[in-house]
């Protein structure tokens, strides 16, 4: 009786073995909850009898959606076909070794408290606070130089989407002096 694994390697152990050995149908779920939901939002948004015309506001996120929905339909039968994503190979990247969770969750607290400083500091200061806290998360330790770059990086960044891409940032108590 032929078990369909190599000689010398163990058969998988029932359920978990074979969804270990077809990790990528949980990308192909995701991606299509994600593609749901995106085009759910697309077609219940309101849409203002002015917007209409050839591309309103919904065509952008439908096409999106729909893609997401191919793609993971297509990577679901690639991998129930028998399909294997390539192993990565990366030169600087030892497989063996654990995962950084320490940089992991640091860059996650980072990203939250931009979000939750955001709108009562405004852009510039909580940009600041994400560019140097996500430099020093990834191992920057200039303590001098570092917050310098991220301050200026934070204000160019503010200014390129504010007055020159029209997409209005919160600026905080800073605008008064800026």
């Amino acid at each position: 009786m032929t078990t369909g694994t190599a000689p010398g390697t163990p058969a998988p152990a029932g359920r978990g073995g074979w969804l270990r050995e077809h990790s990528e149908i949980g990308v192909a779920v995701l991606l299509l909850l994600l593609g749901v939901l995106v085009l759910t939002d697309a077609l219940t948004m309101d849409v203002d009898l002015t917007q209409r015309g050839p591309v309103g506001p919904r065509t952008v996120p439908v096409v999106v959606g729909v893609a997401l929905l191919l793609v993971a339909v297509l990577l679901a039968l690639d991998v129930l076909r028998g399909g294997r994503g390539e192993a990565e190979g990366g030169e600087d990247v030892d497989l063996s070794e654990p995962g950084d969770w320490r940089t992991v969750l640091l860059l996650t607290g980072v990203f939250l408290g931009n979000a939750v400083l955001v709108d009562p500091l405004g852009f510039p200061v909580s940009g600041a606070l994400l560019f140097w806290g996500s430099a020093y998360a990834l191992g920057s330790r200039h303590y001098d130089r570092d917050p310098l770059i991220a301050a200026g990086l934070s204000l160019v960044t503010f200014f390129v989407f504010d007055n020159l891409l029209g997409v209005p940032l919160p600026g905080g108590p800073l605008m008064e002096v800026l």
